[in-house]
């Protein structure tokens, strides 16, 4: 797989989100192109125009750590952006052979299932690099209810394709855009990587939403901040969240949502885990007697 394509375009698109006043350069004339021309870049990153038109076309094997490092800084790049610009020169010229032809495929460990199953009182799902979710504690679920409706259960197939996640998320284009960003970097990561690669055809495919924030070449990690919900039972509550990765099983996060004591949003998960056993009684109690 080649990934020239890939490191053209987002090279050119943040190329074109920097203005030579912000990169204090003089301007004369009218200018044909947005941001910066090639040149300018070349120029802060100390490289020759013909170089730079090189890397620009999408050949970034054998580029050296220095150049890489010019270059982010050239184009003001912020600390994801460099690393998936690293990334990308990872990738660039390796084959299948050396590449990521088939990546393992994730399972959930009985010890971290434990982990997720015993955060009783705070939601907590594990998911994988293509936003599945693996595992969820019944919190999780209660949460995320419309979400577990599905099969296979995609955050980021809801957000795209599912209505009902523009009124679960009051800050949808966040939501959205910082999904794609995150899947944008696995992209990257992993560019062997079938299942992946299907899932961003798919929703390019069938959501115009999506296609458009994949042409921007937005990246985004996601560590730590707060989440709105408008949840369908429960109302409305802003939720903290971290989410961490798991060194012994790679490509696998843990994302946990927690409120501050004494707070509307504790409130508001106190109800919440109140509605989800009710729930679960009622689905034992049509259970049994289906069974009957």
């Amino acid at each position: 797989m080649d990934n020239r394509d890939e490191v053209s375009a987002f090279l050119k698109s943040r190329r074109a989100k920097i203005t030579p006043e912000q990169a204090s350069l003089p301007v004369y004339g009218q200018r044909r192109v947005p941001g910066l021309r090639r040149g300018e870049v070349a120029m802060l990153a100390g490289v020759s125009v013909e170089y730079y038109t090189r890397l620009e076309r999408g050949n970034l094997g054998g580029v050296s750590d220095s150049v890489l490092d010019a270059l982010a800084q050239a184009l003001r790049l912020g600390d994801t952006e460099r690393d998936h610009l690293y990334a990308l020169a990872r990738a660039a010229g390796t084959g299948p052979a050396r590449g990521q032809r088939r990546p393992k495929k994730a399972t959930v460990r009985p010890s971290v299932l434990r982990i997720v199953e015993g955060l009783r009182d705070q939601p907590a799902y594990l998911r994988n690099r293509r936003m599945d979710i693996l595992a969820a504690n019944p919190l999780a679920r209660a949460l995320h209810c419309e979400l577990f409706e599905t099969e296979p259960v995609n955050t980021c197939r809801f957000v795209f394709l599912d209505p009902r996640a523009t009124r679960l998320y009051p800050d949808w284009e966040r939501v959205a855009r910082e999904g794609v960003g995150a899947l944008r970097v696995e992209v990257a990561k992993n560019p062997y990587d079938r299942e992946l690669s299907n899932l961003v055809g798919e929703l390019s495919t069938r959501s115009d939403a999506f296609r458009t924030l994949w042409g921007a070449h937005d990246v985004h990690v996601f560590t730590e901040g707060t989440k709105r919900f408008l949840h369908p039972a429960v109302g409305e509550m802003e939720l903290v969240h971290e989410t961490l990765d798991l060194p012994g099983d790679e490509g696998l996060s843990l994302t946990v949502y927690s409120a501050d004591p004494g707070t509307p949003a504790a409130d508001a998960l106190q109800l919440l885990a109140s509605w989800a056993a009710t729930q679960q009684q009622e689905t034992a109690a049509k259970q049994a007697e289906s069974e009957r």
